[in-house]
């Protein structure tokens, strides 16, 4: 975006730090109508949010106030939400604290990952923010308040988050592999080799004949044993080196038998 502003002949400026008088100056003589925050992940002093016109709007990638904070959609798809969304706010100085404009639903699904709930939440982010602006600006569109109920935090993601543990149910552990899909990724490892999960299925119940302990191969198709009798099918993996596969050009070069034990 940085390019694209310069090349259209826009002044870009990027301040280490929002909270020095000369910045706040500097904030103030552009003479904003509004002001934009997108992805930001700090927050703004009380000088910032007040210089523009019509105060400051911030693009939110969750129903609020559920996932307030870092990292909404990650935590949305981790936590087995069926709904997510975007929020257009008009903000105060509190963490993801301020009246709503506007907000819009998108369904999540058992197959959809944070990678692909991103893309579709910046795209409605976008046609949502302008109709915002444009409302707040006429006057016809009045923030209302954030319920009190359903607050939820999403704190940022740490990479250890992603070690998968297999004991842990089927429908859990896809949870978990498609939130951290494709940044930072689910991991597991077999004998010293780590293998990155970036897709994977819930089969909810195994017949008994197919049953293995937690982590084991059950098939020639990347079937995984998890806890509770559940299984988890294996769509895309990759290795330390290599590109992403499904599981079965991932299978050609890199065989995993039934029996064989990920870790």
């Amino acid at each position: 975006m940085h390019e694209v502003a310069v090349a259209a002949g826009i002044p870009v400026r990027t301040p280490q730090t929002l909270q020095d008088h000369m910045t706040w100056q500097e904030w103030r003589r552009l003479q904003a109508d509004v002001g934009v925050v997108v992805s930001y992940g700090l927050l703004l002093p009380e000088q910032i949010l007040a210089a523009p016109r019509f105060g400051c709007v911030n693009v939110h990638a969750s129903l609020l106030p559920r996932w307030r904070g870092a990292a909404p959609i990650h935590r949305a798809v981790m936590g087995g939400d069926t709904v997510s969304g975007v929020t257009i706010m008009k903000m105060d100085n509190g963490l993801d604290t301020g009246p709503i404009l506007l907000a819009a639903p998108v369904p999540v699904t058992e197959m959809t990952t944070a990678g692909m709930l991103h893309d579709t939440l910046a795209h409605m982010g976008a046609h949502l923010l302008l109709q915002a602006i444009d409302g707040l600006v006429a006057g016809t569109l009045v923030p209302r308040p954030q319920s009190s109920q359903g607050v939820t935090y999403a704190r940022k993601i740490d990479t250890s988050e992603g070690q998968i543990n297999w004991t842990l149910p089927a429908v859990t552990l896809s949870a978990l592999i498609r939130g951290l899909s494709p940044w930072p990724g689910a991991f597991c490892n077999h004998n010293g080799t780590r293998l990155k999960i970036l897709m994977a299925q819930a089969i909810e119940t195994t017949p008994p004949s197919r049953r293995g302990a937690p982590g084991t191969v059950l098939d020639d198709h990347l079937t995984v044993a998890c806890g509770e009798g559940g299984a988890l099918a294996l769509k895309h993996v990759q290795r330390a080196g290599k590109r992403a596969m499904a599981a079965v050009s991932f299978l050609r070069g890199y065989p995993l038998r039934p029996g064989a034990v990920l870790t």
